[in-house]
């Protein structure tokens, strides 16, 4: 039975136990209702607290329930049962309540939680809306600020603020249940939250830009548009019209295409880690990182391990460049303090357990070194061999590389079972994806331990097998080109870029280089110079910015100019492309936005199928993961394979 009752004196304890999760399926939301009627007919009770067993409260609806035909009770009328009982409920959260899990808890007449609490409503991540009463009652428990930016982006609260917004009534600092049960005794008369007025904004002009601003972010993504609309009907409506208008409009999202899309990617991610060979494996504990490299992205991945409540050691060639790092790190995790992300008790300790130095010999503890130099084999095998000789014979070695073959860095090592790739992406403590990078030498105790580690980070793991970019990078070249071809063939630079930000990545291809350096691309090319086949079409136009020095954004010029900046089409780079279109013979012909974005989804989708076709990738699943957390893919288009296999157009 997942839903229990006990009493502890005139309160009934009322325990949702279901694994994983405690998720809101049919059992449950019947086990509820039966909670109730049995509480309510009780007169030796006097109020009720709702508690969940396992590692959190509840964490949202079932959502193998949301390609399945609705069946009741439906989550709308057993939390309308709940919050119409004669009797208090309250809510007793620890971890997380998210989704129907919130709205449960909002059902409630109180609600305390534990200091690790999360509470938010994520349904615009999984293409709907809240449907059963949350856009309706937590404008009723908080500021339209902090409503709007629970529901319309999905953003959850920690427990002190849901307790500074109002959405907690008390944290408990001690054990969850008695303090629960203590605060039952305090109600006097249940107080239903749909009774309670909504809080307006007090700033409209304010709430309307916030507003825009969401908007203008969502772009093609319907969800958020519905969610501010079902908000002001709560605003503006009887509570329980805006309940039914909320409820048909989360019925109609569910059916729709990009919440298929949504549903793809939130389980595609969770499965990516799931790996058949390390099945069985048990991976070794990771307590100490080591981090060889406190340049950009070094920092950030020491950052990274020390929010995950990891010790880090990092060394630099010198004090100058230890230093340097070691304040790149510090603006990092100050930058998490500013933002409430840590408190200033955290910050201290993360600081006292980072430590920084020139000899490999202070990495002799670590369980696992990462390596995050210049992307040079010869420069990394160097590292290696060091790293080889000053670690402990069980610590795993990693290399950050991007595109460098990591059998070959792994040759210089005594035990290439040990290491592997771990590729992150700058900044490297907020981007969510890490390609753990398999080489044939690499044990599957390396690998276990590995997803293990990844999955302590909070990232996304996929893994990837050996080939020049792996797979984020290899797809991005294969689209790179494609819109090299473009701007040689017809377009401009900022029409391929806009054409890409209509479709909704977040940044054109152009833009993107500009932004890493025009100097990362050119080494790259010439790095690939050796074995690029001599038959395939090579673009100049990149080489011929490079010396002139246009770099991108750190020398003011790229493909296009930041006098002001912000990236400003530049006529002498039309020019330049003019003129070699002219030098290669090319009759250049306008090219629609729809077809420029057309062949940069085919290039995709071709370089995909080879890297599955060679093992590249596990699976199409996969990819469409790394190109979402990579570049930046609509998450509610679902990756550029699913697009493919579903014969989705544009």
């Amino acid at each position: 039975m997942c839903v229990s009752v006990s009493t502890h004196g005139n309160t009934a304890v009322v325990t949702i136990d279901y694994p994983p999760v405690n998720a809101i399926g049919l059992e449950v939301r019947k086990g509820l209702i039966d909670a109730v009627e049995r509480t309510e007919s009780d007169p030796s009770i006097n109020a009720v607290v709702l508690i969940c067993a396992g590692k959190s409260f509840v964490a949202g609806a079932d959502v193998r329930e949301f390609d399945k035909p609705p069946v009741e009770p439906h989550l709308p009328d057993v939390l309308l049962r709940i919050e119409n009982s004669t009797k208090p409920w309250i809510a007793a959260i620890h971890g997380a309540a998210l989704g129907g899990g919130l709205e449960l808890a909002m059902a409630c007449h109180q609600r305390i939680a534990n200091q690790s609490a999360k509470l938010g409503l994520p349904e615009v991540t999984l293409g709907v809306i809240p449907g059963a009463g949350g856009t309706v009652r937590l404008p009723r428990l908080v500021d339209a600020a902090t409503a709007l930016n629970m529901i319309a982006t999905g953003k959850p609260l920690n427990a002190q603020r849901a307790l500074e917004a109002g959405l907690l009534d008390a944290v408990s600092n001690n054990d969850l249940l008695p303090d629960a049960i203590a605060l039952a005794q305090t109600i006097p008369a249940a107080l239903a939250t749909l009774k309670k007025p909504t809080k307006l904004p007090a700033d409209p002009q304010r709430f309307q830009s916030a507003i825009d601003t969401i908007l203008k972010k969502a772009g093609g993504q319907t969800a958020p548009k519905v969610a501010i609309q079902a908000l002001n009907n709560a605003y503006q409506l009887d509570a329980i019209i805006a309940l039914r208008l909320e409820r048909e409009a989360f019925l109609s999202l569910r059916s729709a295409p990009q919440a298929a899309a949504m549903r793809h990617i939130f389980f595609a991610e969770r499965s990516t880690a799931k790996v058949e060979r390390v099945k069985h494996i048990a991976p070794n504990p990771v307590k100490t990182v080591g981090v060889v490299g406190g340049g950009t992205m070094g920092a950030g991945i020491a950052a990274a391990c020390l929010l995950a409540g990891l010790e880090v050691t990092m060394v630099e060639r010198d004090e100058s460049a230890c230093k340097a790092g070691y304040d790149r790190v510090h603006n990092t995790l100050e930058t998490s303090l500013k933002r409430g992300l840590i408190d200033q008790l955290t910050f201290d300790k993360l600081l006292r357990t980072f430590g920084v130095g020139t000899q490999y010999s202070i990495l002799a503890k670590a369980d696992l070194v990462i390596e995050a130099v210049f992307e040079d084999l010869d420069v990394k095998q160097q590292v290696f061999a060091q790293l080889d000789k000053a670690t402990h014979p069980a610590a795993i070695l990693a290399t950050n590389t991007s595109y460098l073959d990591v059998a070959a860095i792994a040759s210089v090592t005594t035990d290439p079972t040990r290491v592997i790739g771990l590729h992150f992406f700058s900044p490297a403590h907020i981007m969510k994806l890490l390609e753990v990078v398999v080489p044939d030498c690499s044990s599957d105790h390396t690998v276990a331990t590995a997803l293990s580690f990844a999955r302590k980070l909070g990232k996304v793991p996929v893994l990837a097998g050996i080939c020049d970019g792996f797979i984020a990078n290899r797809i991005m070249s294969a689209y790179r080109r494609e819109a090299e071809y473009m701007i040689e063939d017809g377009a401009m630079p900022w029409e391929v870029d806009k054409a890409m930000t209509d479709f909704g990545m977040p940044m054109g291809i152009f833009q993107m280089g500009d932004l890493a350096g025009l100097d990362i691309s050119w080494a790259m090319r010439k790095r690939q110079a050796t074995t690029r086949d001599p038959n395939q079409r090579y673009v100049d136009i990149g080489d011929k910015l490079y010396a002139l020095g246009r770099l991108g954004r750190k020398t003011g010029k790229g493909y296009y100019r930041y006098d002001t900046g912000k990236p400003t089409p530049d006529p002498d780079v039309e020019a330049l492309i003019m003129a070699e279109s002219h030098r290669k013979g090319i009759i250049r012909q306008a090219i629609d936005p729809d077809t420029i974005m057309a062949r940069i989804l085919s290039a995709m989708q071709r370089e995909g199928q080879k890297i599955l076709k060679e093992g590249i990738a596990q699976s199409a699943a996969d990819i469409d993961v790394v190109m979402v957390n990579a570049y930046g893919f609509p998450r509610w288009r679902g990756g550029p394979m699913y697009m493919l296999d579903r014969e989705v157009s544009l």
